[in-house]
Order: structure tokens, then C-alpha cells, then sequence
């Protein structure tokens, strides 16, 4: 008996036993381990479909998980079975949630229709979800469908939703078609689709809806501009960006610090100085304006970091600036921002008095890796506090290792340092 002869006698007898996981397993060999076109699996093709559904029906969830692969390798004699299922309103959510979603995965036109009218006449949510998903998989196929929907205004926002899943040039124009919809959800879904294409027409429709009425709207617009730095002086978008920093919504707020940042120039790096300075700024937007900063890149904005750091009294603003100057990634960077760190400890900052804050600069100093910052490090090893060593110790051992175990060793041997610092000397080469 042949190996596939012999896989399909064991699946019809873990069917009859009603083992469901070993008829997974027969059903996977013979469908997704052998050859699709295998003459013995031709003949039994609507056999074994007709094992693979009654395992959709019977399984639990990952069971179904598992065996909605097998029925897309079985190829398009599944999709009129699955779309019984689909319309079957008496079945149950579950199994008509997977034909929902493994329709999507056959890429066919037969099953837009189904998928569409479920998306018209359910009221179940969740179907409803996965079959927008389902259109969205099937790509181009579904555009032509998807756009006619948008006519509408009960199907609108559904279609937008699918289209937005699609992320081909082809929704272009159905898209800008509704970006002005009286529908706040509808503007804000075609809008972030929009976002993701590098097309003439797109950026006039974002600059638009920077002041739509609805805050959805105008988060969606002020994100797709972030991605797109390359338009930074054509559009003047640090100009047309800056006014969401002050909108009355702070999720637009900390969308235009985030897109602001990208544009990666000192214009722009100012707006967000003078929004991290204002007395009137929430400490959260502070906190992401900060992060926006350094991710700026350039050497002013770091200089309007460490001049927040010398104005502020705030130990959160503190903590979060040390933070995240050791986060700084472009290698130009990372000596200023090791002198703005060892400036800070070097001229008894008050923020040197917290543990924290001291804990946070030496833990930056380690991770930008400068050797400048060895001595100020090994000054630390002397804190009064544990978690201060402990992080100096850490910071130590990311520098030249080599060259700065030497120094601790030579150290070691010099009576003349205090005790503290002898004794911490001491466990940072234990610690080695």
C-alpha cells in the first residue's frame, strides 16, 4: 500500500473515532506534505474536503486554527462550501467566523459577494470585522466591489475599512473620493490609508484635514505628514505641523511632536523647545516632547535639552532627559551628549542629589560608550547609595573593558583615595 493509500485509511479511521488532532495531522501530511496533483489525491479531493469541513465543524478553536490551512491547499473546491457556511445564519458564530476568514485567504472573486452581504445584513461585530479583513486579503480582486459600496452611506464606512486593508495604488482614488465625508470615522480611516502612499495627490487632502472639526481626523493627517520628510520644505510642513502642538486634543498633540521630530531640522526642534518650556504644557506631552527632542537628531536640539534640564526643577523632566540622551543613536551625537551628561555631574547639578537621577546618568554614560565618561564613572563607585554604584559598575564595564578594568586595577593600589571609594573600587573588580 502506497504512503498516501495508507494516510487516507488512517484519516477515515480517526474520523470514525471522532480523534479529531490525529485527523489534523493525516489530513496535513496528505494535503500540505504531498504532492497537491498526486493522482491518488486528485481522486480523493472532495473526499478529503469533506473531512477537512467536518473537522471545521467539529474542532475546537485551534483545531479550526489549524485546518482552515488545509482547505486552502485543497484549492477552490472549498469556496462553495464555506460560503453555505458564511450564510448560514443558524451556524455557529465561531464556524462562521473561520469560512469568513478562510475565504479571504482564496484570493477569488466568487467569494466577495457573500463576504459583502454579510457585511450589509449581520449584526455581529466580530463577523463583520473578519469578513472587512477577508475583502482587504484579497486584494485588487475586491477594489472594483469595495468601491461601488462606498456609494452607500450604510456600507460606506465598512468598504473604507477594507479598502484601508488593501495597500494598493488602486484605492487611491476610491479613497479620496470620501475624505470628506460627514462621517468622522470614514474621514479618519481614508485619510490614514492615504498616508501610506507616495502620491501627488495625497499630501494636498493631509494638509486639508490638519484642520478638520473632528480630532480623529486631524491625528490621522498630522501622522502622515510625519511620514513624509522628504515634502519638509516644499510644503512647509514644520510651519503647517506646529499648531497641532497646541490642539485641543493631547493625542494631536503628541501626534505632531512624534511627526515634527522627523522632519529632522532646527525649525522644528524650536517648536517643540518652546512647547517643552511653556508653563502651560501637560507634564505627559512634556515627557513625549522630550523623546520627540532626541529624535530630532541635531546638535541644537540637544542643546534645548540641556538647557530644559538647567531651567526645570521638575525631577521627572530630569530623570526623563538623562534617560533618554542615552538613547541618542547617530554617532555624532553621542559625544555632545556624554559632555551634557558629565556637565551635569561635574558642576553639582541639583539633580545630583537624587539617587535616581544619578542612577539614570550613569546608566546613559554606559550606553553611549564614551571614554570621557570613565573617571566621572569611577567617581560614582564612591556614592553613598547602592543603586548608584551599582549602575557606575555597569556603565564601567560598557566602555573600553580592557582599558578600564586596568585603570580600576591601578587604582586599587593608590592609598591616597578616600575609603568609600577604595572599598567601591574594589567590588566594581569583583564584580569584573
Amino acid at each position: 500500500m502506497s504512503n498516501i493509500n495508507q494516510l487516507l485509511v488512517q484519516a477515515q479511521a480517526a474520523y470514525d473515532a471522532a480523534d479529531w488532532s490525529w485527523l489534523i495531522q493525516y489530513l496535513q501530511q496528505l494535503i500540505l506534505g504531498a504532492d497537491s496533483e498526486h493522482p491518488e489525491i486528485v481522486k480523493n479531493r472532495e473526499y478529503l474536503l469533506t473531512l477537512a469541513l467536518s473537522m471545521l465543524e467539529m474542532g475546537d478553536f485551534q483545531q479550526r486554527w489549524e485546518i482552515t490551512k488545509v482547505l486552502t491547499h485543497l484549492g477552490n473546491i472549498a469556496i462553495p462550501p464555506l460560503i453555505d457556511i458564511l450564510e448560514d445564519e443558524d451556524a455557529e458564530s465561531e464556524l462562521r467566523w473561520y469560512a469568513a476568514r478562510t475565504l479571504g485567504e482564496f484570493q477569488h472573486p466568487e467569494a466577495i459577494a457573500p463576504l459583502m452581504e454579510l457585511l450589509k445584513t449581520d449584526e455581529d461585530e466580530e463577523l463583520k470585522a473578519i469578513a472587512v479583513t477577508a475583502l482587504g486579503q484579497m486584494g485588487t480582486v475586491a477594489i472594483a466591489t469595495l468601491s461601488e459600496l462606498l456609494l452607500d452611506e450604510d456600507t460606506r464606512l465598512l468598504a473604507v475599512r477594507s479598502l484601508c486593508c488593501i495597500r494598493k495604488p488602486e484605492t487611491i482614488t476610491p479613497l479620496l473620493s470620501v475624505v470628506q465625508d460627514p462621517q468622522a470615522a470614514i474621514r479618519a480611516a481614508a485619510i490614514e490609508a492615504l498616508s501610506s502612499f507616495h502620491d501627488e495627490r495625497v499630501p494636498p487632502r493631509l494638509l486639508n484635514a490638519l484642520d478638520d472639526i473632528a480630532a480623529t481626523v486631524r491625528r490621522a493627517a498630522v501622522l502622515g505628514l510625519g511620514f513624509r520628510p522628504d515634502l519638509h520644505q516644499a510644503l512647509d510642513l514644520v510651519t503647517r505641523l506646529q499648531p497641532r502642538l497646541y490642539d485641543f486634543n493631547l493625542e494631536v498633540c503628541f501626534a505632531a511632536a512624534v511627526s515634527l521630530s522627523r522632519m529632522g531640522s532646527d525649525d522644528a526642534a524650536k517648536y517643540l523647545f518652546d512647547l517643552l518650556i511653556s508653563l502651560y504644557t501637560p507634564l505627559p506631552l512634556q515627557l513625549e516632547t522630550i523623546r520627540a527632542l532626541t529624535w530630532v537628531g541635531t546638535p541644537r536640539s540637544l542643546e534645548y535639552l540641556q538647557t530644559t534640564f538647567n531651567q526645570t526643577t521638575s525631577e521627572t523632566l530630569w530623570q526623563e532627559i538623562v534617560t533618554v540622551l542615552g538613547r541618542v543613536q547617530k554617532p555624532q551625537l553621542r559625544t555632545p551628549a556624554t559632555e551634557i551628561l558629565l556637565q551635569i555631574l561635574l558642576t553639582q547639578h541639583p539633580a545630583t542629589e537624587i539617587a535616581n537621577v544619578k542612577s539614570a546618568i550613569a546608566l546613559s554614560l554606559g550606553q553611549l560608550g564614551k571614554m570621557q565618561a570613565i573617571e566621572p564613572l569611577i567617581s560614582l563607585l564612591a556614592d553613598s547609595n547602592a543603586s548608584v554604584r551599582l549602575h557606575a559598575i555597569a556603565a564601567l564595564k560598557n566602555l573600553d573593558a580592557e582599558a578600564t578594568h586596568q585603570q580600576l586595577q591601578q587604582l586599587a593600589t593608590n592609598a591616597t583615595l578616600s575609603p568609600d571609594l577604595q572599598q567601591g573600587i574594589a567590588i566594581a573588580l569583583a564584580e569584573w
